[in-house]
């Protein structure tokens, strides 16, 4: 039997994939350029195992994707990667199907590869919301001693600060993101109230900012600077919401260059975020 489209589509097998197998999730968004950090699968794999699906063809995985439910409310997905050679025979379009028939109707975000857009707008019902883009950089920061480290702050005011600037409350994703190897993670405060926070984690390129939130550009500033001191060597990584033009401004500060962006797409509704603080992004794959 030749390894026709037809074929080949009735012969993919969609299924759960294994703790052990996230890793690949990693190497292959690695492989696409999209340079997530080296840690990141623990992290969101832990929110929602069963939201993460491989399609196997002939024993092999040749494909994957994830949407993770956050509550009864809310999802976000991404990873979706099909291997190039066995791409546009509809292996994409039978993962994103059963990766949304998961999320049960829930709001679902994603953040796109621009070239997809239409199609997610077309046939999965995605809105476009706004742009991301992503900033490169050899940034000099210093250590700055008015910030606390993640571990020295309560992690139940931590995790309502961090609600303020989501969807949702994320505490099991929270826990995991901000303890991960080789990152550190900076909160700022006044007082006994939490006015910023960031972190910095080793990717396979360089390092990445995500998320930096904070109350105004001067405390964003700040905890950018802050947390390049932590890095000795490769270049910094900042995902900047585009409406925030902060956000933007202090990248090209900076002298950051544009290099890579996505649509922020929902499905049913585009829900309201306060852009105004969100200076990075956590994650494109988890929102």
């Amino acid at each position: 039997m030749s390894d026709s489209p037809e074929n080949i589509i009735e012969s993919v097998i969609v299924r759960n994939m294994h703790p052990d197998e996230i890793d690949l999730a990693i190497s292959h968004a690695a492989a696409e350029g999209w340079n997530p950090g080296l840690h990141d699968g623990a992290c969101h794999y832990a929110v929602d195992p069963e939201g993460w699906f491989a399609a196997e063809f002939k024993g092999e995985i040749a494909g994957i994707a994830e949407i993770s439910n956050y509550d009864d409310n809310f999802s976000f997905g991404g990873f979706l990667v099909v291997k190039p050679e066995l791409r546009k025979l509809g292996i994409g379009d039978i993962l994103i199907k059963k990766a949304l028939s998961h999320a049960e109707g829930r709001i679902c975000g994603i953040d796109g590869v621009f070239e997809m857009q239409e199609t997610y707008s077309r046939k999965y019902g995605f809105i476009f919301a706004y742009r991301n883009i992503r900033w490169e950089g050899d940034i000099k920061g210093g250590i700055h001693h008015d910030f606390l480290k993640a571990e020295d702050v309560s992690f139940e005011k931590l995790l309502e600060y961090d609600t303020r600037h989501f969807f949702t409350e994320r505490r099991t994703f929270l826990e995991k993101w901000i303890n991960q190897d080789e990152s550190t993670c900076l909160v700022s405060c006044e007082g006994d109230d939490i006015t910023g926070y960031g972190m910095i984690r080793r990717c396979v390129v360089g390092h990445k900012i995500g998320p930096l939130f904070a109350d105004n550009p001067e405390t964003a500033e700040k905890l950018l600077l802050a947390l390049c001191g932590y890095v000795n060597c490769g270049p910094v990584y900042l995902d900047t919401p585009e409406p925030n033009a902060d956000a933007v401004l202090l990248a090209k500060k900076y002298n950051m260059e544009e290099v890579f962006g996505t649509a922020r797409m929902y499905t049913r509704e585009i829900p309201k975020l306060p852009l105004e603080n969100i200076f990075g992004v956590t994650s494109f794959e988890m929102g």
